[in-house]
């Protein structure tokens, strides 16, 4: 793939998405509205499958949908709402640490931007991306595993790390594609590109794909 494929692809890609069920954190999006509970959701949803960060988060956001509902509940009964969300003690901590930290760092008020959302407990660049893309409605693109696997089998980056693809599509890909690049491969990286044993017969992108390419060789 090159870049002067990515409309062809991102046409593809959208046209697979409306036909399977959006990640977890774009229904939140689109129920909630709501920039804080996109980032509560967001560092639930770390390591965690979509239906266990679903279950998660309509339990808690039963009782907080605030930062001041976060300083009223104690950390216990955070760890009890969220559970079985991957390593949530460490996640219930830092939820429970983010009222301090925003009211210290930001006069109380949810920044939006990706650096200084990283300056929040339990947030790093994916969850700051998303939550700017999703939360705020700018431009930011969100890295995760899924996009990081599928943007390097298809050849458009050859990167190490999630942080060196982002710095890649940031530079390769057109801005009005960043908000939704994110949904469309993580949707995409859960029902067929997926880690072990990819479904690349009857792939609608595989034309432009390196790996499936090399795999018919």
């Amino acid at each position: 793939m090159t870049p002067s494929d990515i409309p062809a692809v991102n046409r593809l890609l959208k046209k697979a998405f409306h036909h399977v069920r959006a990640p977890i954190m774009e229904l939140i999006a689109a129920q909630t509205h709501d920039p804080f509970r996109i980032l509560l959701g967001t560092i639930l949803s770390a390591r965690t499958k979509d239906a266990c960060t679903a279950a998660a988060c309509g339990r808690l956001f039963e009782r907080v949908t605030t930062p001041d509902g976060l300083r009223t509940i104690a950390q216990t009964e955070l760890e009890r709402l969220i559970y079985p969300v991957g390593f949530y003690r460490d996640k219930a901590r830092h939820l429970k640490a983010l009222p301090e930290v925003l009211d210290e760092k930001f006069g109380g008020v949810l920044p939006q931007t990706v650096e200084e959302l990283c300056e929040l407990p339990g947030v790093g660049r994916k969850t700051a991306n998303l939550v700017v893309a999703l939360g705020f409605g700018k431009p930011a693109i969100c890295v995760d595993v899924h996009v990081h696997r599928i943007t390097n089998r298809l050849g458009l980056v050859s990167t190490k790390t999630p942080y060196d693809t982002e710095m890649a599509l940031r530079r390769l890909l057109p801005p009005r594609y960043w908000i939704t690049w994110n949904s469309y491969l993580v949707s995409f990286g859960q029902t067929r590109c997926t880690p072990r044993n990819p479904r690349c017969d009857g792939c609608p992108i595989a034309g432009f794909c390196e790996a499936a390419a090399a795999s018919n060789r």
